[in-house]
């Protein structure tokens, strides 16, 4: 029964946050702060995601293969890669060091 009340809170907490989203006047949305915060919100979000899934394991700091493997990525940003090659060569190198036993 408790895992129903969770399902129950987060979709009312779901479509609060959604209701308020509407709510908000659109001179508030046009304020060019709030524009920017929109704009750089979803990156440190995503960014935040990105190391906290390449270097934790459960509660602990971890450098393994995925480590490597973003730092591939990053080379191939530097090099200014299109997207598919710096995700594959995310790819291949996380599972390159893995094969080799890193």
């Amino acid at each position: 029964m408790n895992i129903w009340i969770a399902i129950g809170v987060t979709a009312l907490g779901c479509y609060a946050v959604k209701l308020t989203g509407l709510l908000v006047p659109a001179g508030v949305l046009e304020r060019p702060l709030v524009r920017r915060l929109a704009a750089l919100l979803p990156v440190a979000l995503l960014a935040a995601l990105t190391a906290q899934q390449t270097f934790a394991d459960g509660r602990t700091l971890v450098l393994d293969a995925r480590a490597v493997g973003l730092a591939a990525a990053a080379v191939a940003l530097v090099l200014r890669a299109p997207f598919l090659v710096v995700v594959g060569a995310a790819v291949v190198v996380t599972a390159g060091v893995r094969a080799l036993g890193g």
